[in-house]
């Protein structure tokens, strides 16, 4: 176990707060934390059916408010109440598709809902720092496959991108308050595709894959030829705590970027290496990207070395290695009776231990 991460945490007063803590990264990263010996606290919407949260029995294992972010009132009065000493803010609506789908609540949730939560922890002065957790999304995207660093332009061409766009923009006005005004540490994170045990969510190639591997149903994949920054979620988690830590120790640095330090692997690549790692043969058909590819962006790659060189951070779990470690979680629950957290510990585990 790296002893070191997690000791600043362990030495504040208060909780940390996580939003959207009852999502995919809120659960794992709850965890994480909890394996830390770090006090959480969680506030965010209702679990969905199936998702990890349900899926490990969660519900009230954390002092929680199940509430919309974008409910102000609400969001402060629990942000006063529990005086929290720093927020990871990971509470959004995350998927490009059902952005087309509900453009204006994805962008009340990812820009509205963040200047609620920022708001409310500068109203709070038990509150010093606050992580907004954004995407690798945010940056304009000529699908040159050149790996994008922090200071690159940011242009979103879907609604799901151009609301994290927004988020980023309420970011840098926080970050201008606190540098004026006084409160706490400002600090956006912006993480490539993330993959890991217990993730559910419809139009996502892994959890689509695992839903047709249990079912033995044919499973259709779009956008074979795309690549994306794979990388296992316990890796940018880990990421995420680090950033936090530094930054309550006085770092100043407005955003960092955590991906996989290898190239970005192909969709079919992906799917291949779960087929090759799934103990029962599952038929996959690739579906024809061009109108898929008018949607998504075709090529995504991240540069990290600034987390490299200002954290020492660097993903511990290669992208096949992360693909691997996600089908044997899946593997374990669905056919060896293995519980979901006892799963998930184990990687935590395994993955600190490295």
């Amino acid at each position: 176990m790296d002893l070191n991460l997690g000791k600043r945490l362990r030495e504040l007063s208060g909780p940390i707060l996580i939003t959207g803590h009852t999502g995919f990264k809120g659960s794992w990263l709850t965890l994480l934390l909890e394996q830390l010996d770090v006090p959480v606290i969680g506030l965010s919407l209702a679990p969905e059916t199936d998702s990890l949260f349900a899926r490990a029995r969660r519900a009230s294992a954390i002092t929680e408010s199940l509430i919309d972010i974008r409910n102000f009132h609400l969001v402060q009065q629990f942000i006063t109440s529990h005086r929290p000493s720093a927020v990871i803010h990971l509470a959004a609506q995350p998927l490009v598709l059902e952005s087309y789908r509900t453009p204006r609540e994805t962008f009340e949730t990812n820009v509205t809902g963040t200047v609620n939560v920022l708001e409310a922890s500068f109203k709070t002065d038990s509150v010093q720092a606050v992580v907004v957790v954004t995407t690798d999304k945010v940056y304009r995207n000529n699908n040159s496959g050149i790996a994008f660093i922090e200071s690159d332009p940011l242009a979103g061409k879907d609604p799901y991108s151009a609301s994290k766009v927004g988020t980023e923009a309420v970011v840098t006005a926080w970050q201008q308050i606190s540098q004026v005004s006084g409160g706490p540490k400002v600090i956006s994170v912006r993480a490539g595709n993330v993959i890991g045990g217990g993730d559910w969510a419809e139009n996502r190639i892994v959890p689509e894959l695992i839903r047709g591997f249990s079912t033995q149903n044919l499973v259709p994949i779009r956008n074979p030829l795309s690549t994306r920054p794979w990388q296992h979620v316990l890796d940018p988690l880990r990421g995420y705590v680090m950033a936090l830590e530094a930054t309550l120790s006085g770092s100043v640095v407005d955003a960092l970027n955590f991906g996989p330090d290898s190239r970005s692997l192909s969709v079919r690549e992906i799917v291949n290496i779960c087929r090759e790692n799934w103990p029962s043969p599952t038929s996959i058909e690739f579906l024809d990207s061009s109108q898929s590819e008018s949607i998504e962006a075709i090529s995504l790659q991240l540069d990290s070395s600034l987390a490299r060189n200002i954290l020492n951070w660097n993903s511990r779990w290669g992208q096949e290695e992360s693909v691997v470690a996600t089908i044997e979680w899946w593997d374990k629950v669905l056919n060896k009776s293995i519980s979901p957290i006892e799963a998930c510990r184990s990687d935590i585990e395994f993955l600190m231990s490295i």
